[in-house]
């Protein structure tokens, strides 16, 4: 072999290095990705009507439940709105009263023929333009006690509040910028990240079979676990300078209990985190450890430790990674011995000593290396 010839030629010893055997493990086919926390709905609370507010019925940041008051405008203007939508009603109510009784005179008369039928048309024509006025009021009575119940601003959904905008005295209406405060659904709360197109037919296979796809979302250093969740869909197109496509993920984030209204949650909304979506899992493939792999101009390959004690390149197509250990997709098999570290400078046919082999171990005339039981030769490299 060349690299035997090599080493021989050029008194070299052999090189030590650490070994590993090829196993078979399941290897999970991941999408890892920096992502941001997302809120499913975010609202700026505006008052509806105008009036001085006279008391705020929040804390700030305090998680709110759906249909509770936080902000109170006076509503006494709107009190005493309904009040008067409420007399015209009655008396416009009444006057459609009388005027049904008298049409029920007239349509007696007419039919005895004692009065002309133009009054009972006439009298008919009253009556329903009473019955209008009085459709009229009631819309008014429902406007009217609308607006008293907007007087209380209540949260659109449950959620955790902001900061507030207002102050008691403020005067406030529908257009008053920034609204009176901000209200944010957290839970369940929404994961975007990013996910190579390369992987997007594998990913769409899955979610079509029926498969889910778990998400595990982790902090800004990628060591705790802050949430668990499930993919949920894609964006309709791929960015084109990067080549990825916008990818979201549902999570449960519950406030911690211990903490009461203004429980602290796993997940903030715009916060940066690390995401994992396993997408598939090869099942027990051959794996090595990441350092055993070496990349050259003819691709990724492995130096193969043959019984001689001289190792072999050995081509490979790698598949999904977990950070330690590569899954191998052909190239290498189960129970070969493969170098994991002290690789550099190895060519192929190279000797190498093995954890366990004595130092001074030389490669002999065949360019195997000696075996561990072997006695030192004395007087050095030259002693014969």
């Amino acid at each position: 072999m060349a690299g035997v010839s090599k080493n021989t030629r050029a008194g070299r010893p052999p090189a030590a290095v650490n070994i590993v055997t090829v196993a078979l493990a399941d290897m999970p086919e991941t999408v890892s990705a920096i992502g941001t926390v997302i809120p499913l709905d975010t609202a700026t609370v505006q008052s509806q009507v105008s009036g001085n507010v006279v008391a705020i019925l929040f804390k700030e940041g305090q998680l709110v439940h759906q249909g509770q008051p936080i902000v109170q405008i006076d509503p006494r203007p709107y009190t005493l709105a309904l009040q008067q939508a409420q007399g015209t009603l009655a008396h416009d109510q009444a006057s459609l009263a009388m005027a049904k009784m008298d049409l029920k005179r007239y349509e007696t008369l007419a039919s005895q023929d004692s009065i002309a039928r133009q009054t009972m048309e006439d009298e008919r024509a009253t009556v329903a333009q009473l019955e209008g006025t009085v459709a009229t009021d009631r819309a008014a009575v429902g406007t009217a006690r609308l607006n008293l119940q907007y007087a209380t601003i209540k949260a659109p959904f449950a959620g955790r509040i902001g900061l507030k905008q207002v102050f008691v005295g403020n005067f406030v209406s529908s257009g008053t910028a920034g609204g009176v405060a901000t209200v944010t659904r957290i839970d369940p709360i929404d994961v975007e990240f990013s996910v190579p197109q390369a992987m997007l037919g594998d990913v769409q296979r899955k979610v079509g079979s029926g498969a889910g796809l778990p998400v595990t979302v982790l902090d800004q250093d990628n060591k705790t676990v802050l949430a668990h969740g499930a993919f949920e869909t894609f964006d309709n197109q791929i960015n084109t300078s990067t080549g990825t496509v916008m990818a979201k993920a549902r999570v449960a984030n519950p406030p911690a209990a211990a903490h009461g209204a203004a429980g602290a949650t796993a997940l903030f909304p715009n916060q940066f985190v690390n995401v994992t979506m396993l997408v598939d899992t090869l099942r027990q493939v051959p794996v090595v450890p990441v350092s055993a792999l070496r990349h050259g101009s003819q691709g990724d390959f492995a130096f193969v430790v043959q019984p001689d004690k001289t190792v072999r390149i050995a081509i490979v197509r790698t598949g999904p990674s977990d950070g330690t250990n590569t899954a191998i997709l052909s190239g290498l098999q189960k129970g070969q011995i493969v170098v994991s570290e002290g690789a550099d400078g190895l060519d192929d046919g190279s000797t190498v000593r093995l954890p366990g082999d004595k130092g001074g171990d030389k490669p002999g005339a065949s360019g195997a290396a000696a075996a561990g039981g072997h006695k030192r030769k004395q007087g050095g490299a030259g002693g014969q």
